[in-house]
């Protein structure tokens, strides 16, 4: 008997059959379907409130976290310092908040107290209180250990510098801030107009805003006029200009041809460059001794890139206020100043750092309101309360306003913005608006003491500002040791000034 062979299926049969299988997947489906949202009502209960759970736990946990990571107890164990500069005669206080007793050592030299006693080398002295008072008794450097649990656990080393009773004259003097560059700062880009339309070699050849052009074709450039010289003659002879470039902390090198601009007939690279800039500041102070000043508060940087200017020359001259453009919320004020650039100078600026400018000064400048130097105040002698500025609004008159420090942020490490100031003076506010522009370097004093410099306006309240504590500016300049240094029974470490021809 021969194999059975089915008869060959029609088109429609064929589409017959693909339907009852579509019919049949999709009843399929659908009791999937069913069975799983039912299974899903049966469980929605039990499944919300585990997830429920999950998320309260999670947000329990992250409460915690932060509660813990903001309490006094924490932030005191975090942030201790490590490090205290401290007067001679002067106490110096310390809060500890911790749940634990705390046990101190020191290294047997008797530089200072610890409330009221001097602690032997080789024993520890419990606290009994949650405050740690050091009366500093002679300068130099000692070293404190704090430990819990009776000396078990060895919490923090303090390194304690006692340096003496340091007097400056205070400033507050407008001046006029006169600065050449190393180098020539890239601030922006431009469009050649040429033969073949507009270009800018420079942009097409990687060269940024930001970056800082030291040398063409193997001259040092001192400023713009010089650069645009040597493009020129490249670009006449048919040849490229090469760059030497510092790029952050890089130094890289670039070729560009220069084009023609149809207009004038120069060759150029289509950049903007600047090779330094000026500007009205305040002075904060000088040492009498050695016409060592400070001034500013903060680094000059340029306005366009906000980069730090690398200093090449600089000098400060007297500045004469002829106006006040009042600040308002987001819009700073500004002091117009005049002063000429060719004016004999106050004094040469030898460095450009984050807590200012820093120099020597020629001629030293009268202050009628504080004729004899001020004690200064380190950073653990500010406090919150009122205090006083000394700056000039018109001409160039010396006068003190009234403030309030609102804030005061204990710093481990050198650093700006150690404090908030506002401005209550009724006549200087009406008068500003607030902190301006130019104000910048004006000193703070409080309780008869150089605290600080105003350094920043907050744009959306200009009665309030930013202050740097003198004690950063003073370690810049060398008058008082920088931290890590050892204290001298002098005024510091050696000047930073560099030495000088004989006459």
């Amino acid at each position: 008997m021969g194999a059975f062979i089915p008869p060959a299926l029609s088109d429609s049969d064929n589409q017959s059959s693909k339907n009852f299988r579509l019919v049949f997947l999709a009843r399929h489906q659908r009791a999937v379907v069913y069975r799983y949202f039912q299974t899903s009502q049966e469980k929605r209960g039990e499944y919300l409130t585990k997830q429920t759970r999950k998320v309260l736990v999670a947000w329990l946990l992250i409460g915690l976290v932060v509660v813990l990571a903001n309490s006094p107890q924490v932030r005191t164990f975090v942030n201790f310092p490590t490090y205290l500069r401290v007067t001679q005669g002067q106490d110096h206080t310390l809060d500890i908040n911790l749940p634990l007793e705390l046990y101190i050592k020191t290294d047997g030299r008797g530089l200072v107290e610890i409330a009221g006693e001097v602690v032997e080398e080789n024993g520890w002295k419990r606290l009994a209180q949650k405050q740690l008072t050091l009366r500093p008794l002679k300068t130099g450097r000692t070293v404190l250990n704090l430990s819990l649990l009776g000396g078990m656990f060895q919490w923090r080393q303090i390194v304690v510098d006692v340096v003496p009773r340091m007097e400056v004259m205070a400033g507050g003097h407008s001046i006029g801030v006169l600065v050449r560059s190393k180098g020539l700062l890239v601030t922006g880009h431009a469009a050649i107009e040429n033969e073949e339309g507009r270009s800018s070699p420079a942009f097409e050849n990687g060269i940024v805003v930001g970056d800082v052009i030291l040398q063409a074709d193997g001259q040092v450039l001192r400023n713009a006029q010089q650069l645009a010289a040597l493009v020129d003659q490249a670009g006449r002879r048919g040849s490229e200009v090469n760059l030497t470039i510092r790029r952050k902390n890089l130094l890289i090198e670039k070729t560009v041809r220069p084009v023609k601009h149809h207009p004038s007939g120069k060759y150029r690279i289509g950049l903007y460059v600047k090779d330094g800039t000026a500007g009205v500041g305040t002075l904060t102070y000088y040492d009498p001794k050695t016409r060592i000043y400070g001034a500013l508060g903060h680094s000059i940087t340029d306005g366009k890139t906000n980069l730090t200017l690398d200093l090449r020359e600089g000098s400060i001259v007297e500045a004469n206020i002829s106006g006040i453009q009042t600040g308002s919320v987001g819009h700073p004020g500004e002091k117009l100043g005049v002063f000429a650039a060719r004016e004999e100078p106050l004094g040469n600026i030898e460095k450009n750092t984050r807590f200012g400018i820093i120099g020597d000064l020629n001629t030293v400048p009268e202050n009628p309101l504080f004729p004899t130097p001020v004690p200064i105040a380190l950073m653990g002698e500010v406090k919150t309360g009122p205090a006083e500025i000394i700056t000039v609004v018109k001409g160039k008159k010396l006068q003190r306003f009234e403030v309030k420090i609102r804030e005061v942020f204990p710093q481990p490490n050198p650093a700006e913005k150690g404090l908030i100031l506002e401005i209550t003076d009724p006549n200087l506010l009406r008068i500003t608006g607030g902190i301006i522009q130019g104000m910048s370097g004006s000193p703070i004093i409080q309780d008869n003491r150089l605290v600080g410099a105003v350094t920043h306006v907050m744009v959306n309240n200009p009665t309030r500002g930013y202050g740097v504590f003198i004690e950063w500016m003073l370690a810049e300049s060398g008058l008082l040791p920088p931290e890590g240094s050892a204290a001298r029974n002098d005024t510091g470490s050696k000047p930073f000034r560099r030495p000088r021809q004989a006459a």
